[in-house]
């Protein structure tokens, strides 16, 4: 057997040691974001899993706004006054949606878990074993009696499938993920910053119901919590949507 060379014996441990140090530096990663997640769902009175540490690293790191697909959408009309911008019409193509229904006590619950599951689904627990892709907004379908003043606890939390993934969305792992095509739809949309809640949601319904002239056109009972930025963020940005009859 040939001898191994000091110079290349040097390289190959340098290289392991690399490895090794670069393998720690991971694990430590993936640990300050588990347990930065666990203390965010930890005041939504949700835990984090220790099988969630993968999921959060990957998608942390794939979550640089280079990276992210906009939902298409064609824009109709912008309505604003004294220059700020009231609310938006626009009108999305029918697509595909990866959607789980939740049913917690509280909404920031059942987003939060709702989220962690399809989190999980767009990190590799899927038929095609591989990253899908962040598409934002995340969005939550929410339903309220017909006189807006109470909001209902079950809800759905969906992730539109990325274009390239339209035609054949993978098959997710988990059972409770179902994928289902929504038809086109003209929404009526309007932005607002912070936290989401049962208080925060039903103000913002009232709100773009005052707003808006025709607000008859649109479902009295069903409304779209569109989140940019995910549920762990401090400062989100959000839109209410109203949609409007078929």
């Amino acid at each position: 057997l040939a001898e191994e060379s000091p110079d290349s014996a040097y390289h190959s441990h340098g290289s392991s040691l690399e490895e090794e140090a670069a393998e720690r530096m991971d694990d430590e990663e993936q640990e300050r974001l588990l347990s930065y997640w666990q203390s965010v769902g930890r005041g939504h009175q949700v835990d984090v899993p220790r099988d969630m540490a993968e999921p959060i690293q990957q998608l942390t790191r794939n979550n640089n706004p280079q990276e992210r697909q906009s939902i298409p959408f064609t824009l109709i009309q912008r309505k604003e006054k004294l220059g700020d911008l009231l609310y938006e019409k626009r009108q999305y193509g029918k697509a595909k949606w990866a959607c789980i229904k939740m049913k917690e006590k509280q909404y920031e619950q059942s987003i939060c878990l709702g989220f962690m599951k399809l989190m999980r689904y767009i990190c590799e627990q899927n038929s095609s074993g591989l990253y899908l892709g962040i598409t934002v907004p995340i969005v939550t379908i929410v339903h309220t009696n017909e006189a807006q003043s109470a909001m209902s606890q079950a809800v759905t939390v969906a992730y539109y499938l990325p274009e390239v993934l339209q035609d054949e969305p993978p098959h997710p792992f988990d059972s409770d993920i179902i994928i289902e095509e929504w038809p086109a739809t003209i929404v009526y949309s309007r932005s607002f910053q912070g936290i989401t809640n049962e208080d925060s949601i039903m103000r913002e319904i009232n709100l773009l119901a005052a707003i808006l002239e025709s607000p008859e056109l649109c479902l009295r009972d069903t409304f779209i919590i569109a989140g940019y930025t995910n549920p762990a963020a401090a400062n989100r940005h959000n839109e209410i949507w109203f949609l409007q009859r078929p």
